[in-house]
């Protein structure tokens, strides 16, 4: 039997703690909670194939999150002025660094300015 180098155990360990971060089970995403921020789809995303096959609408009440499961409901609200809305999740994303959820743009416009581009929140899963 081999043995294996330290490099090899390092990658090993990186591959384990990569599966902690999977996706999240039916069962567990209730109650879920999270911080972050969040940004909304861009124009061009409209009418294109989301993860979970349905094809996306501005006007839905919808959004993408990295693990939750599709969906989801999903209760966000801005730390900055207590607004919410609540949005099903049936999209992966997104994709940038600090930020936990990707809303549609007419969800985003119920909470905040979409001039801002991206906003603090809170999500919380029903």
């Amino acid at each position: 039997m081999r043995h294996i180098g330290s490099f090899g155990l390092v990658i090993i360990l990186l591959a384990l703690a990569g599966c902690a971060s999977g996706p999240i089970s039916r069962a567990d995403a209730s109650g879920f909670e999270e911080r972050g921020e969040a940004s909304y789809y861009a124009a061009k995303y409209q009418g294109r194939a989301t993860a979970s096959g349905e094809l996306f609408d501005q006007n839905s009440m919808t959004a993408a999150h990295k693990r939750l499961p599709f969906g989801s409901k999903v209760k966000v609200t801005n730390v900055a002025n207590g607004k919410s809305v609540v949005v099903r999740i049936n999209d992966r994303g997104p994709f940038v660094s600090g930020r936990i959820i990707d809303l549609s743009k007419s969800a985003f416009q119920r909470i905040g300015n979409t001039n801002a581009g991206v906003i603090d929140v809170e999500i919380e899963v029903y």
